[in-house]
């Protein structure tokens, strides 16, 4: 009789890591009061451009780990997509909308 293997004989291959999905993130879907969204985390290095998170109203800069959201019920398209500080995504419950403003726009009133 032969000894007993307490592992998996894998006769494939592992598969080859997919470098251009790991650059775009692992994504899931999420729900919040609002409805489910999909997310996705954007690593370090990753972004090649500047983008406007609208938790804070702050940039992004290139290359900063952030979120991606989007309507996960398919209501959006592709422009739907919104890009946000991982803190500001987290704490969006927390928050009021950001309103934007004009510079020259009273604050109160």
């Amino acid at each position: 009789m032969s000894p007993r293997r307490n592992h998996s004989r894998r006769d494939d291959e592992p598969e080859p890591l997919d470098v251009e999905r790991l650059k775009r993130g692992v994504g899931g879907v999420q729900a919040w009061s609002d409805g489910d969204w999909q997310v996705r985390n954007i690593p370090a290095g990753a972004a090649v451009k500047a983008y406007r998170c609208p938790g804070c109203d702050q940039e992004i800069a290139p290359g900063v780990p952030h979120v991606v959201a989007w309507p996960a019920d398919g209501r959006g398209d592709l422009g739907d997509r919104r890009h946000w500080h991982a803190g500001c995504w987290r704490a969006r419950d927390r928050r009021t909308p950001n309103v934007q403003r004009s510079r020259s726009a009273p604050r109160y009133g």
